[in-house]
């Protein structure tokens, strides 16, 4: 699935921040940061046609300078190809500039601090809306090449806000970044001094290393949880949606099966594009009906479970047949421990950053839930954890970095109430609320890849945006 789409609700989150960097680096990044203020809050008349000024300035409640800068008035029939492809660029950089300071400014905030600019991030993206209309005549063919670059970065930004990083590495891609800026402001003085395709792939080289820098996200705590983003409407009111965790970046294929009960039928898109459009790629004819919603695509295998059983079945979509099948011993089934909205879903599969997981419950736990990871290939049971948490009294449950989140509903006012990890066999009771946009949910689960939460959500398809507190991993740490 591609980052952006499932992303999209998160980029607001970083635009304000984004915001008050440019205000204080975009006259020094063009080299045209000669005009000064003769003190704080002064304002100076300005023409759109003399050049890059400053507007006004003041200090924010950390004491920082703010300053705000119009721009000149752009004439394209002044311009070559060659130059505005080079704009183009700079532009680019520009953008990777402010994905690097806000990376760096999360070193020196916490998340309460980050919390409190959201009302601004609105405004902001708005304003941006607004510029993008008004300047689609500058869009060219490299431009927008470049910025459909930049759109795969936004999302990655977002899942830094609680991050403490490594400041040798911020601190080396801050100098990279203004050493490139400093050559595109000279070149903007004497175009051709530079080959374009060159600087390029600097531009890409610094994507790397941004990338890099975030595979060394250690597992995190949920602490927040945004949206929800409406992908499809269809479907009666149960089913579930998903994608594969395990699947490379270009295999974005989604899986779809309607209804809890009396079906067999699965519906497989190659990408998220022809989910919205309706182009299904394939249809698979199940050899046994499922049970319930709450089933998971792992490693190129669909794991559901077989109607009127306990028994979980491994079924491969490159083979088209089943690859293993197993009882879950002891696990209630047919309604006897289902989440509180019934439906069969008295075994729950999912699947994190650890490995497969399976939620349910048992008369020998008091109907309370029971967490067992799962061997994938073979489907036996390797460790479990008895918890206190009723499953009938749950709206649903997930796993992230293997610690199990349940909801306490699955109506309109439902939150994260209770979490139990299974690396301290230990649990709290919880308090993040999230938007039941349609009032109804029947699936919501983890998706490790894309770092999003899947939803069935009376028959429309949605997507969640969760927020982790993240450790970093330094050169010490491995």
């Amino acid at each position: 699935m591609s980052p952006p789409l499932l992303k999209l609700g998160a980029v607001l989150s970083t635009m304000a921040m984004i915001s008050n960097w440019m205000s204080q680096t975009l006259p020094s990044l063009v080299g045209l940061n000669t005009t000064k203020l003769s003190a704080p809050d002064t304002l100076t008349q300005i023409s759109p046609k003399e050049g890059w000024q400053v507007y006004s300035s003041a200090q924010d409640p950390d004491g920082r300078c703010i300053c705000t800068v119009v721009a000149p008035e752009q004439n394209l029939c002044s311009r070559d190809a060659k130059s505005r492809q080079l704009r183009q660029l700079l532009e680019k950089v520009q953008n990777m500039s402010q994905s690097i300071e806000v990376l760096n400014l999360r070193t020196q905030r916490d998340f309460q601090y980050v919390l409190k600019m959201e009302t601004q991030m609105k405004g902001l993206k708005a304003k941006f809306r607004q510029i993008e209309d008004d300047r689609k005549t500058l869009m060219t063919k490299h431009f927008q090449e470049l910025k459909e670059k930049m759109d795969e970065l936004l999302p990655l930004i977002p899942v830094l806000e609680q991050y403490k990083t490594d400041a040798k590495l911020i601190t080396q891609f801050k100098d990279e970044i203004r050493n490139l800026s400093a050559v595109l402001t000279g070149i903007q003085e004497e175009i051709g001094a530079y080959d374009y395709e060159e600087l390029h792939q600097r531009v890409l080289s610094l994507e790397t290393r941004l990338r890099d820098c975030m595979k060394k996200l250690t597992c995190g705590k949920l602490m927040k949880i945004t949206g929800p983003i409406t992908v499809k409407t269809s479907g009666t009111r149960f089913g579930a949606w998903m994608t594969d965790p395990l699947a490379s970046e270009k295999n974005n294929r989604v899986w779809y099966m309607d209804s809890y009960t009396n079906n067999k039928i699965v519906r497989e898109y190659k990408s998220i594009a022809d989910f919205v459009s309706g182009a299904e790629s394939r249809t698979y004819n199940l050899p046994f009906k499922w049970a319930g919603t709450n089933h998971v695509v792992y490693n190129g295998s669909l794991y559901f479970n077989k109607y009127q059983s306990n028994i979980i079945i491994k079924y491969s979509f490159d083979l088209g047949r089943v690859l293993a099948q197993r009882s879950l011993e002891y696990a209630g089934f047919h309604n006897v421990y289902p989440y509180t909205w019934g439906g069969f879903s008295d075994i729950d599969l999912m699947a994190d950053e650890i490995g497969l997981w399976a939620v349910y419950a048992t008369n020998q736990n008091a109907g309370n839930i029971v967490i067992s990871q799962l061997n994938q290939d073979t489907l036996e049971v390797m460790k479990s954890w008895s918890t206190g948490y009723p499953k009938r009294s749950a709206g649903e449950s997930f796993m992230i970095c293997g610690t199990l989140y349940v909801t306490n509903s699955h109506l309109t006012g439902a939150k994260v109430y209770y979490s139990y990890s299974t690396k301290t066999s230990t649990y709290e009771y919880t308090d993040i609320p999230f938007h039941n946009q349609y009032f109804h949910i029947s699936m919501l689960d983890y998706n490790a890849r894309d770092r999003a939460l899947y939803a069935w959500n009376n028959g429309h398809q949605v997507l969640f945006n969760v927020t982790l507190f993240h450790i970093i991993k330094t050169e010490d740490d491995t």
